[in-house]
């Protein structure tokens, strides 16, 4: 309190002498006054002075707030005690997520490991890409076109279908009848490109394997166009309550403003029916989600990136994995242990690689590019299979299109029928497991089975991994399955064929 209480006599006092030297210049100037305002400004210079003084000094004695000493404490604590109770950051209970740096440490050092690679190859073998033999691995003979004719010869079928659905349509065929000729027609357009391949000695191993390629799709595409059209048929004679296709007939909702819903039987026509042989699905339906408009930017960038990868996997192919693949066939010969492990090692890498390229070549720029081209809406190709936990959940997204069909037309109709889970999925994996070798063996003219037991094999691998690995190892496993195992089925095929059709020469 005393404090305060001279605080404000001091104050008192400085307001004071203020007021007298204002009254005293509005006085007359004369030689008196003049001397007396100069003691005046010399009293309050001092006077300035000592408040000033006594201000400080006041400031210094002032006792501290609670905040401020509450500071002060926490400072000194602070440089007490520099540690407290918690979790390195690479621990897992730290529940730190941020690894971009060692990302991109990752990348870093892929990138020089292949480009030591890449050196080393060149300087072993040279320039090893030829564009000559490209050409040659599609055209054989040029004056004998067996792939392009097997190609056009599809329409036929395509054509085949069409009718039978228009006269099941119309009543001319019964339900019977329709089925005995669609299950006629995909049994040839299975084995006829089949026999074409095997028979003819001027189809190419490339050609050979686009035709079947073709065909297979074709097969699926239509028996998914068979079947969208046989629920179209059973709504039409029961009540849609009871039957649940909303996905072959969707409801007006689903499309866009000015676009006019297609009904059964008005979607029988040849413009419909191309456009689903050309649209990037197996799964048919009658009204397909549409694209405003074409957008020219985004299709040059996924032609562009089509181009660019078949070059990069062509390049590759020749300058990288033919010559590991040529120096495997000693070691597969001699089944020397080490060295085949070595080689299949050394074949992992590029036969990765590859892939991966292949994939984004195809299910990005590809089915983008042809889905932008024909204004299709549905651009969902692929999901992030990349973080598979589980080989399950791998198969289910790296390749929507046929997911999709499994799904549509395979699994679901055996659970209809009384079926367990287990046999569907069992048979989902038997049926893509004919299809993998049907499509590596008959352009290679030779059965091996090596496609068909490796697909068979996902499935007590798929049993291991979701029992036993969780989380960050079942990706792991995913990834080893997937790095490792084809590599494997590569060299089993490549040595096969080495001996099957080079076994007449002599050593």
């Amino acid at each position: 309190m005393g404090d305060w209480s001279t605080a404000e006599a001091v104050s008192r006092r400085r307001r004071a002498t203020f007021a007298a030297g204002r009254g005293a210049s509005l006085q007359p100037p004369t030689e008196r006054s003049a001397a007396a305002c100069d003691d005046l400004v010399a009293a309050n210079i001092n006077t300035n002075n000592g408040l000033r003084k006594r201000e400080r000094s006041l400031e210094m004695i002032r006792p501290e707030t609670r905040t401020e000493k509450r500071k002060r404490k926490n400072d000194l604590s602070d440089r007490m005690s520099c540690h407290k109770t918690q979790e390195s950051l690479l621990s897992s209970a730290s529940g730190y997520k941020n690894y971009r740096g060692i990302l991109n440490w990752c990348v870093v050092m892929l990138i020089l490991s292949n480009a030591r690679l890449f050196l080393e190859n060149l300087l072993r073998y040279g320039v090893l890409v030829d564009p000559i033999q490209v050409i040659s691995l599609f055209l054989n003979d040029p004056y004998s076109w067996p792939a392009a004719c097997l190609v056009i010869v599809s329409n036929v079928f395509i054509l085949v279908a069409l009718y039978t659905e228009r006269q099941l349509s119309k009543g001319s065929f019964s339900e019977l009848v329709g089925f005995l000729i669609h299950c006629i027609n995909m049994a040839v357009m299975l084995t006829f490109p089949a026999a074409v391949v095997l028979l003819v000695p001027s189809m190419t191993l490339v050609g050979g394997a686009f035709v079947v390629g073709t065909y297979t799709i074709l097969l699926l595409k239509l028996y998914s166009y068979k079947d969208v059209n046989l629920w179209c048929r059973q709504l039409s004679t029961a009540k849609a309550k009871k039957l649940h296709r909303s996905q072959s007939c969707p409801s007006e909702q689903q499309f866009y403003k000015g676009n006019s819903k297609v009904c059964y039987p008005g979607n029988l026509t040849l413009r419909d029916i191309y456009y689903f042989i050309f649209a990037p699905t197996l799964c048919y339906e009658l009204n397909f989600p549409r694209s405003p408009k074409i957008r020219m930017s985004f299709l040059l960038r996924r032609l562009f990136e089509m181009l660019f990868f078949i070059q990069l996997l062509v390049g590759l192919t020749q300058q990288w994995v033919i010559p590991i693949i040529q120096s495997s066939m000693q070691p597969l010969k001699e089944m020397d242990l080490f060295k085949m492990t070595e080689r299949l090692l050394r074949l992992a890498v590029p036969n990765h690689l590859l892939w991966l390229i292949f994939f984004y070549s195809f299910f990005h720029s590809s089915m983008n590019f042809v889905a932008e081209l024909l204004c299709f809406g549905d651009r969902q190709f692929y999901k992030d299979w990349w973080n598979a936990e589980s080989v399950t959940y791998f198969w289910q997204n790296w390749n929507i299109p046929v997911h999709k069909w499994c799904l549509r037309h395979f699994y679901k109709p055996l659970l209809q029928r009384g079926f367990s889970k287990m046999f569907s999925q069992s048979a989902v994996f038997f049926l893509s497991a004919f299809f993998h070798e049907y499509l590596v063996s008959v352009p290679l003219r030779m059965f091996r089975l090596w496609a068909f037991m490796a697909m068979m094999a996902q499935l007590p691998l798929a049993w291991f991994v979701g029992r036993f690995l969780r989380g960050i190892y079942g990706n792991a496993a995913v990834w080893m399955s997937i790095i490792i195992g084809q590599p494997f089925a590569v060299l089993m095929y490549v040595h096969d064929y080495y001996v099957f059709h080079h076994r007449q020469e002599p050593e």
